[in-house]
């Protein structure tokens, strides 16, 4: 159903960094995950099973640029461990999370931050693998 041929075949990745690290993911425009990690090696895994197990034309990954320390973390270990290309946008993440009352119950403020990371335009490059660059 989420092929209807509507959509970009583009899979979007918004990561927000931090203590508490948000993602959301969306396929063909459409949000089919969300989640919450608390350390940037759990992150990784995951991402690079998702990078690896949906088939998309673009797999854009979006990554607030608020925490750089744990940011730059991440790209590295994405980098290791999905072995193919993919395109990283570097993105400013500030007014992204909403300042509203009793809304971070299990880190849901965190997962929505992430979300709007994805509908923010940023500093994008191409992450080619350490098996093509050396």
């Amino acid at each position: 159903m989420l092929d209807s041929g509507l959509n970009d075949n583009e899979l979007l990745i918004g990561i927000d960094p931090g203590q508490r690290i948000g993602l959301s993911v969306l396929y063909f425009g459409k949000e089919i995950e969300r989640g919450l990690y608390n350390s940037p090696e759990d992150l990784a895994n995951h991402v690079a099973k998702i990078l690896g197990g949906l088939r998309a034309e673009r797999k854009i990954i979006k990554i607030g640029n608020g925490n750089m320390q744990v940011t730059k973390q991440i790209t590295t270990l994405l980098n290791l461990r999905f072995c193919s290309h993919f395109e990283l946008e570097l993105v400013d993440e500030r007014k992204t999370t909403k300042k509203i009352k009793n809304y971070n119950k299990r880190g849901e403020r965190d997962m929505m931050s992430a979300k709007f990371i994805t509908q923010r335009e940023g500093y994008r490059r191409f992450v080619l693998p350490l098996s093509r660059t050396g």
